[in-house]
């Protein structure tokens, strides 16, 4: 299951990065439309910044410190920046799961996230179909962009 795991996410995180690179002009990983929120860069540091807590910290004690206001707040990081964001990730995410046991995988997750215990693999999946879900954002977000 752990190796399953880690070459969803690796293959996830990957995408990310293509995403973000084929961005035509770095200055359009910000942009907004009216109706749309979230700039590919926020939604990036979102995926990032969610990785990074409930897998990095939670499970793999990694001392990340989320700020999730940042996430949807903060502007202009150069592509670069993201790109070594998900690259952090995409490492911290192999270690933390290639350090967890069978037991740990099947045990509960050890943070009631949506009021409910669930097990570490639940969650886990859950987390994937969260970074899918954004992901699917970001290349839409960067198709329309595209064609202003």
């Amino acid at each position: 299951m752990t190796a399953t795991l880690i070459a969803q996410y690796h293959r996830d995180l990957d995408r990310l990065s293509r995403e973000i690179i084929a961005y035509n002009r770095e200055e359009d990983l910000w942009a907004t439309e009216k109706g749309i929120n979230n700039s590919a860069g926020n939604l990036c540091l979102h995926i990032v910044g969610n990785l990074q807590h409930f897998i990095g910290n939670v499970l793999g004690k990694s001392g990340y410190v989320r700020n999730r206001e940042a996430e949807f707040n903060d502007r202009g990081i150069s592509r670069e920046v993201l790109l070594k964001q998900i690259n952090l990730t995409r490492q911290s995410i192999e270690t933390t799961l290639q350090a967890l046991t069978p037991q740990q995988l099947d045990a509960l997750y050890p943070v009631e996230v949506f009021g409910e215990p669930m097990t570490t693999t639940y969650f886990l999946i859950h987390l994937l179909g969260h970074l899918n879900y954004h992901l699917g954002q970001v290349n839409y977000h960067r198709r329309l962009v595209a064609r202003a």
